[in-house]
This record gives structure tokens, C-alpha cells and sequence, in this order.
């Protein structure tokens, strides 16, 4: 016999989230969500209406959250690990805060592979603002990480941030097409060297300079089954 809940009651609470398309639709609404929240001049009257709405519905949720919040992406991360991350490095990283797309904090980042380089192509919208007209410098530093970690995975050395250096040499601006190039310059025994520039109109605004630890694939399924499944 199958027992039948509401769908507002948690039933039997899961080990943690999965990245199915429900999920990914979700995030999506969610960034429509944060883009309106920052850009949005609708009266105070509408905002106030539009927060009860969201408390109501961010309530109904957080009573379905997992006993160890995080375990379930970690727990993907770890099952997904052999998986070829040269064919969709999002597909194996669906939570990941810069590329995942079950992440709706997720930068508006695609990002390709074209041996030897790592290519990831976006448009910043306001969310991504720092200066006025300008994306934040840390969020290119973000999107830096996971563009020389791709040159990584494509040499076959990936493993954790180990420095990062940014040299910011003009604004980058927003809602315009920016395209991040990224390729790896040396391996020396366990630690990997990579470059990386921004250009944006014909122009690099943006270089990076990244050294990482190579890590074997068996260690980075360790520490994500420990639940220490962090950034790049």
C-alpha cells in the first residue's frame, strides 16, 4: 500500500537535492526572479505584495529541506565524478554557485570546449553590476576559476584553486556579449599553470593568471562523499 501526502507536507525526507528538470526550471524563475528584484521600479505597493507571496512560497519549501543541507549536492557531484566533463562541465556540476544550472546565483556563464582552450561565452546583465555599467570584478574572478579549471579538465589535470591573480585593465561592461578564453601554459609535478583573458568588443578588458593542485579523480569522490564538496 502507498500512503498519499499533501503536496504541501514533507514525506519522508530524500538524502538531498537531485538536478532533475523540475529543479532546473525552478532556478530559472528564480534568476527572472533576481533580475526583476534589482532592475524592477513597480510601486512599494507591489513589492510589498509580491514579498508576502515569496515568504509563503520560500515557507513551503524550507519544509522540505534535507536534515544536512548540501549532502545531496555533494552526493551528485561524488556519483557524477567519472563522468566525462570535457562533454558538459554544468551537466557534472549542477549546483556549482558560477556554472550550475540547478543554482539560481549562477552566473550566466556556457562554457565550451575548443583543445587547447577553455571558451565561455555571457552576457552580465544588472544583477552581475558593481560600478554603474560595469560587472563586478569578483564576479569575473568567478567566472576566471571555472574558465582555467575547463583548461584544466582539458589537459587532464584538473584539481583545486590554488592562486588566482586578476589584472583588471579596463571596465567590463554590462549586456554586452563577453567571451572568456582560457588555456593552461605549464604542469610542473602536482601543480598546473593557466591563463586567461576577457574580451569584450574586439578588446581585452580582463586578464587572469591561475595555479592549481592536480588532484586524482579517486580523491575529489573522497572529499565529496565526506560532504566537502567545495569550489573550484
Amino acid at each position: 500500500m502507498t500512503a498519499t501526502t499533501s503536496s504541501d507536507e514533507p514525506a519522508s525526507i530524500p538524502i538531498g537535492p537531485s538536478s532533475d528538470s523540475g529543479r532546473q526550471a525552478l532556478a530559472t524563475a528564480v534568476r527572472r526572479l533576481m533580475a526583476a528584484t534589482v532592475s524592477s521600479v513597480a510601486s512599494s505597493e507591489l513589492l510589498a505584495d509580491a514579498t508576502a507571496t515569496l515568504s509563503a512560497v520560500a515557507d513551503r519549501l524550507e519544509r522540505h529541506l534535507p536534515e544536512s543541507d548540501g549532502v545531496g549536492a555533494s552526493r551528485y557531484a561524488a556519483d557524477n565524478a567519472g563522468a566525462d566533463a570535457t562533454s558538459n562541465l554544468a551537466d557534472v556540476m549542477p549546483f556549482d554557485v558560477v556554472i550550475g544550472p540547478c543554482n539560481p546565483v549562477a552566473l550566466p556563464l556556457v562554457i565550451e570546449f575548443d583543445p587547447p582552450k577553455a571558451i565561455g561565452n555571457a552576457t552580465f546583465t544588472s544583477t552581475y553590476e558593481g560600478a554603474p555599467g560595469c560587472v563586478h570584478g569578483a564576479v569575473l574572478a568567478g567566472a576566471f576559476d571555472l574558465v582555467l579549471t575547463a583548461a584544466n579538465v582539458i589537459a587532464g589535470a584538473a584539481g583545486p584553486t590554488v592562486t588566482l591573480t586578476i589584472r583588471y585593465l579596463q571596465p567590463t561592461v554590462i549586456n554586452r556579449p563577453a567571451r572568456f578564453e582560457g588555456w593552461v601554459t605549464s604542469i610542473e609535478g602536482r601543480r598546473i599553470h593557466s591563463r586567461g583573458q576577457l574580451i569584450q568588443a574586439g578588446v581585452v578588458t580582463v586578464e587572469a593568471v591561475g595555479e592549481f593542485a592536480t588532484m586524482d579523480r579517486s580523491r575529489i569522490v573522497s572529499m565529496h562523499r565526506r560532504g566537502g564538496g567545495g569550489g573550484g
